[in-house]
C-alpha cells in the first residue's frame, strides 16, 4: 500500500513541478492549527465510523459529525490556500507563470 501512495505522490510531482514551486509554505501557527485541525478530524471519523456500527445512533446525530469534519477540512484548506496566494500567486508576475499558477488555481478550485 505504501507503494501505491508512493506511486500517486508521484503522478503528482509533475504537475506542481510545472509552476517550479512544489512546496508548502506555512508559518509554525498555521501549519500547528491545520495539523490539530486535521488531528481532530481524523478523531471525528473514528467516531462516525463506530456510529455507524451501532443501529442505535440517530441518523441527524450522524450528519451533525460529517458536517463538523467538512467545516474543520474547509478551515485546513483556507489556511493552505491563504499560503498558497501568498507565497506563489502573488509573486507569480515576478517569476512569469501567470498562466501556469491560474490554470493549476483553477484547477484546484473546481473542488471546494
Amino acid at each position: 500500500m505504501a507503494a501505491t501512495a508512493t506511486t500517486a505522490r508521484k503522478k503528482k510531482a509533475p504537475a506542481m513541478a510545472e509552476t517550479g514551486h512544489a512546496c508548502l509554505h506555512l508559518d509554525a501557527d498555521a501549519r500547528k492549527d491545520a495539523r490539530l485541525r486535521l488531528l481532530s478530524v481524523r478523531g471525528h471519523v473514528e467516531g462516525i465510523l463506530r456510529m455507524l456500527e451501532d443501529d442505535s445512533v440517530y441518523c441527524v446525530d450522524v450528519l451533525k459529525q460529517i458536517k463538523a469534519v467538512d467545516g474543520a477540512l474547509d478551515k485546513v484548506g483556507n489556511l493552505i490556500l491563504k499560503a498558497h496566494l501568498h507565497d506563489h500567486v502573488v509573486t507569480a508576475a515576478k517569476r512569469g507563470d501567470e498562466e501556469a499558477i491560474v490554470a493549476e488555481l483553477m484547477e484546484v478550485l473546481k473542488y471546494r
